[in-house]
This record gives C-alpha cells, sequence and structure tokens, in this order.
C-alpha cells in the first residue's frame, strides 16, 4: 500500500484510484510538468489534493470558478486540512490576512483566481510561500483556442518564474488538439506530458429530437426515461416557466439560476440530490461542483454556444456507470437565435468603450485612480443611470475583463465575516463595553474558533437565536464592536463585484486588441456552427461526431444515438452498414466505377448495398462525377 492509497483512504475513504488518476499523482510527484484531460465528475481535484498532502508546503491552485473554489476550501477545512482562497470581494485586510496565515501558518492549499496573480500584494507574498505544486484549473482558459479564453491566465507563466522547480499540474475536461498543444506551450511545460481519459462514454446515448413543441417533448422523455434529470434552459426567466410546466403535469420540479439567494439554492440542490425533488431546471450556474452519480437524463431546451459546453453539461448524466440519456431539442429556428448570440456577446467596440467610460463616472473614479479596488455592482442600477443595454453591457464588460482591465465576478451571496483585531487579553479592559455587547463577544468566542487569526464566516440569526436578541440588535452590536476597533465586521452582501485591475485609462488609450475581440469572436462563430451542425446531423453517429471533434479519431458508432438507431429501423443491423460501408469504400480506393459495377462487386444484397451507399453519398464520403464514383479528397 502506497503513501498515496493512506493518503486517499484516510481523508476520503476511498481504497482506490479512478483512471488515470495514479499515474497523474506519480507524474507531479516526480516533478514532471503534467496536463491531465479527465472529464467532469472524473476526479480532478484528487490529482493534486492527494500529492500536496505528501509533500512539505502548500499548494497553490489557479482557478477561475469562486464558488467551486470556496466550495473545495469549505470541503477540506471539514477534513481538518488548512485551506484557503483569495477571490474578489476580499478586502485588502482580509487578503493580507490569508496570506500572512499561509507563510507563517501550516497550510496545505491556497486557491486564487488568475486575476489576483498580478496584484502587487500577491506577488509581494508569493517569492516566500514554501510552495510544493502549481495547479491551473479549467487549463483551457489559457489558450486563445479555447471557447473560455482569459487573458489574465497568461499571468500563470509569469508566476512560474517565482518558482523554477515547483512542477506545473494543468487540468481541463474539455480540450481539442489545437487546445492541449496551446496549453503546454502557454505554461512553459518543460517537456510534452499528457495524460488523458478517453471522452467516450459508452452507457451515455445522445440524442436530438427535433420538435415545434419542445415542452410536449420534454414531457414526453421525462415519462420515459425515470429518474433525476437536469433540464437545462437559456435564460433564469424560463427557468421558472419550464420548472411550473412540469409541476402542473405532475412532475416534481424546482427552478435553479445564480440569482437565487444561498439558502434556497441549498434547499433545492439538497432536495434535487436526495430525491425529493425530481427535476431541476437551470440556467448553466447548476452543475458545477454538483455531483450526483444517478442522473439519467440530462435536456437541453436550448443550443449551447459551443460542444464544449455541451459535452460537459450533457456528461453530467449516467456517472453510475448505467444507461443514461443527453438529449437535445431543436428546432430549425434555433439556428438564428443562436447567430443572434453573436451580436450580443460581441457588441460594437465603441459600444464597449461608452460602457468602460460610464463605469468609472458610475463609481466616480478619476482617470489614473482606482487599481487594485473593488465595488459593489448593479447591473440593473448601472444601466438604468446610463441608459444602456442589460445584455449587451454585462458582455462589453466581460470584454473589458479579458482586456484585463478589470474583473467582473458573478452575483455572490457572501456570508458576514469577523476577525479580532484585539488579543484575548484585551477583551478583558474594553472601554465602553456594556452588558449587551459583553455577551455579544462571549458567545461569539463561544461559537467560532481561528476569530483571532483570521476572518471567519458567521451567521447573525444563529448568534441571535443563542443570545434570545433579535438579528438587528445583534448587527448593530457587532458594528458597534467595529466602530471601536475591537473586531473587524464585514456584513454579508448579496451582490457582484468590479474589481480594478488597472487604473482607470483616457477613452483614446483603451485597447480592445484583436486576441479578445475579433479573434475570439471569429472563434464564437466556428464554435456555433459546430453547435449547429451537430443539432443539425442525421447521418453521423453523435458519439462519433463529438469524439471526433475532441480529436479522437478511432471510435465505432455507439448504435444507441438517435443516428444509429434510425439506420437500424432501416432495416440495416450496425455490424452489416459497418462490414459493407467498409468494404465499399476499399472498393472505390484507386477504382472509379460506375454505381452498377460497385454494386455488383460487392458480396452483399443489393438493396443493402444501395442504403449504405446513399448514406455514404449523403455523408460526403462518395462523390458522383459524370456517373463516376470517387472518393472524398482531404
Amino acid at each position: 500500500m502506497t503513501t498515496y492509497h493512506d493518503i486517499l483512504r484516510q481523508y476520503w475513504g476511498y481504497e482506490d484510484f479512478r483512471e488515470l488518476q495514479l499515474e497523474i499523482i506519480e507524474s507531479v510527484a516526480q516533478g514532471r510538468d503534467t496536463l491531465g484531460l479527465m472529464p467532469t465528475g472524473g476526479g480532478k481535484s484528487l490529482t493534486f489534493q492527494v500529492p500536496a498532502l505528501a509533500m512539505e508546503g502548500i499548494c497553490l491552485v489557479i482557478t477561475p470558478l469562486i464558488a467551486l473554489m470556496r466550495d473545495q476550501v469549505e470541503r477540506l477545512k471539514s477534513m481538518d486540512i488548512r485551506a484557503a482562497c483569495l477571490h474578489s470581494g476580499m478586502t485588502q485586510q482580509e487578503i493580507q490576512i490569508v496570506l500572512d496565515n499561509c507563510l507563517y501558518g501550516d497550510f496545505k492549499f491556497l486557491y486564487v483566481s488568475p486575476e489576483r496573480l498580478g496584484s502587487d500584494i500577491f506577488l509581494q507574498k508569493a517569492l516566500n510561500l514554501p510552495v510544493n505544486l502549481l495547479v491551473v484549473d479549467e487549463a483551457h482558459c489559457i489558450s486563445q483556442w479555447g471557447y473560455d479564453f482569459r487573458p489574465s491566465y497568461l499571468n500563470i507563466a509569469h508566476v512560474r518564474e517565482y518558482f523554477p522547480s515547483v512542477p506545473v499540474l494543468a487540468l481541463t475536461a474539455t480540450a481539442t488538439p489545437e487546445v492541449v498543444d496551446d496549453i503546454q506551450e502557454k505554461l512553459h511545460f518543460a517537456t510534452p506530458n499528457v495524460f488523458k481519459v478517453s471522452f467516450e462514454r459508452k452507457n451515455l446515448a445522445y440524442v436530438v429530437r427535433e420538435t415545434q413543441d419542445k415542452e410536449k417533448a420534454l414531457f414526453q422523455i421525462l415519462k420515459g426515461v425515470a429518474g433525476t434529470s437536469i433540464v437545462y434552459v437559456r435564460n433564469r426567466a424560463k427557468t421558472k416557466q419550464i420548472a411550473a410546466f412540469l409541476k402542473a403535469e405532475g412532475i416534481e420540479a424546482a427552478h435553479f439560476h445564480a440569482g437565487l439567494d444561498n439558502q434556497t439554492k441549498q434547499e433545492r440542490q439538497a432536495a434535487w440530490k436526495n430525491g425529493s425533488c425530481r427535476v431541476i431546471v437551470s440556467t448553466n450556474a447548476f452543475g458545477m461542483g454538483i455531483d450526483k452519480p444517478d442522473v439519467r437524463s440530462v435536456i437541453h431546451m436550448d443550443l449551447p454556444d459551443s460542444l464544449e459546453a455541451y459535452y460537459q453539461e450533457a456528461g453530467r448524466a449516467g456517472r453510475d456507470g448505467k444507461k443514461a440519456y443527453a438529449v437535445l431539442l431543436y428546432h430549425k429556428s434555433d439556428t438564428s437565435l443562436l447567430k443572434k448570440r453573436l451580436s450580443d456577446n460581441f457588441p460594437e467596440k465603441k459600444y464597449i468603450l461608452k460602457v468602460y467610460d460610464a463605469l468609472g463616472n458610475y463609481y466616480q473614479l478619476a482617470v489614473g485612480s482606482g487599481q487594485g479596488m473593488s465595488f459593489p455592482f448593479n447591473l440593473q442600477d448601472f444601466c438604468s443611470k446610463f441608459r444602456l443595454n442589460m445584455l449587451q453591457a454585462h458582455n462589453a464588460l466581460k470584454i473589458l475583463e479579458l482586456a484585463s482591465y478589470l474583473e467582473l465576478t458573478d452575483e455572490q451571496d457572501s456570508a458576514s465575516r469577523v476577525y479580532f483585531l484585539n488579543n484575548r487579553e484585551d477583551l478583558y479592559h474594553l472601554p465602553n463595553a456594556d452588558n449587551k455587547t459583553d455577551r455579544i463577544l462571549q458567545v461569539l468566542l463561544r461559537s467560532y474558533t481561528g476569530l483571532f487569526s483570521d476572518f471567519v464566516r458567521i451567521q447573525e440569526e444563529v448568534l441571535a437565536s443563542r443570545l434570545q436578541m433579535t438579528r438587528e440588535e445583534v448587527y448593530e452590536g457587532l458594528l458597534f464592536l467595529s466602530r471601536q476597533g475591537v473586531i473587524h465586521y464585514i456584513p454579508r452582501k448579496k451582490t457582484p463585484f468590479v474589481f480594478y485591475t488597472q487604473a482607470r485609462e483616457e477613452i483614446a488609450r483603451l485597447r480592445i486588441g484583436p486576441e479578445v475581440y475579433e479573434e475570439r469572436k471569429n472563434r464564437y462563430l466556428e464554435r456555433i456552427i459546430a453547435m449547429q451542425a451537430y443539432a443539425a446531423e442525421n447521418q453521423l453517429c453523435r458519439s462519433k461526431r463529438l469524439l471526433h471533434y475532441f480529436g479522437q479519431n478511432r471510435v465505432s458508432n455507439c448504435k444507441q444515438c438517435d443516428v444509429c438507431l434510425k439506420k437500424q429501423q432501416e432495416g440495416l443491423r450496425q455490424y452489416e452498414f459497418e462490414d459493407i460501408s467498409k468494404d465499399m469504400l476499399k472498393a472505390l480506393d484507386n477504382n472509379h466505377p460506375d454505381l452498377e459495377e460497385l454494386i455488383d462487386s460487392l458480396p452483399y444484397e443489393k438493396q443493402k448495398s444501395l442504403k449504405v451507399f446513399r448514406f455514404l453519398c449523403d455523408r460526403g464520403d462518395i462523390i458522383q462525377q459524370e456517373h463516376k464514383l470517387y472518393l472524398k479528397t482531404e
């Protein structure tokens, strides 16, 4: 039994690793730069958490997913593993405390957003951090070819200079061959080193159902496929609408999106996970970090923006290895809606500059100021004051984020936090302390640990119950103690944040380069065309098409998608189709017979050979010119 197996059993209770986990762990333990391609739910986090626990020092994890970052930190803490994170919405004092704790405490993991890597306060402390492993989660974000390119990820190469002997572990669930090469180049891998779990999901049947009545089709699918399901829709309003429709039809459903408060999200996730709610109807905000193995169907009511996004979301079905379905409901009008997203996602550059200027005015920032500052952000209020379209303004801000001028976080429900500024002895000699504030201090100290070394998340409602006070009385008492300099109290705030990564620039000096606008716009167009082609496909196996997209070419037809089943229904068994098509293509290699000569040369029933011939012509594998037949040339 190895050290890694001991750690796995001690902290996670598993007896053995999943496919390629141990190989990746051993690779980074040998000091080798490593790229791990593992599908969603494949256990990526264990590939760095296990080796980091086996080594001295701290593991630096770079990830853009703030919610997932916070979840992983809380999970590690629950296992008595010291972990911390740096993300938007934290004050400078909080950041300073976290970094000091990592420097002088026995911390094992520090999660950091890529934007924070370039901040002065991080770089001042980073050189002294005892880093044992540098992990890049969602590594496709560093590639200009990736579907979610973020220029801030390019800071990672600079951070590597601080730790020249520390290996890098890059992890992603989706990457095309171009992205795989680009990740290794951008992260300065010493030598190429890729571990790749097959993207093939043999238990997952991919289905596209063309329909004019998507709600009716959804209901029919859920009637026919038992078990829990995720239904993905495009916008928040539609989540509520579809969930209400399903409930009216007798199916227990709940809606979910990023705008719900934390408690509602947790209650709905818990109800879905324990089976009391069968269907969750959500935007793409649902699923990240949710590991429910027995999801029997994932149904998309709208076309996603890319095959990468579709594969990742559809892959949340059937993680238990049993038969599951990924269904895309499609109508030809969806194509025009998909293309409209191009103009919504990429507003004109003049408009982007207008939004940037308006944002500076919104916060009354002078040109040259604001760097390193974060502000609560209300998109609706901002757009109302400056008469901006909300969707285009949001995407303009995202482009400004890609250009490294600012960072816009998603809406967060950040818990209240408290940090004691005095030591324990000083609390006995506080001036102006009355009985109420003294009781609040005592209950705080009894209810929470670590208050003197770090900001601790608290719940005013819990304190109020224990103190037999109202929440408002507790809130006022904490504010009083904060004003007296006894504690630093940051009340709960449900809002997104804008963080200025650079000082406010004059509009004339703002640069929206081709790498974040024109090139990304062209790649986005290519991805939506690929998504549209997948939806409209009726000849090529769906699984095969997805796997080809990710560079996995030597695969057989899945025999269970709607295309494969349709071919079987036409009177051809799968093995017959495979044999006839193989011999037909071989017969055309360096030969150009006419149709009659080709069919006569094959040892199969004529009607079956004609069906295969029509299929291969429709797919473009065979070309007919002046009665002669040719193989498609690359």
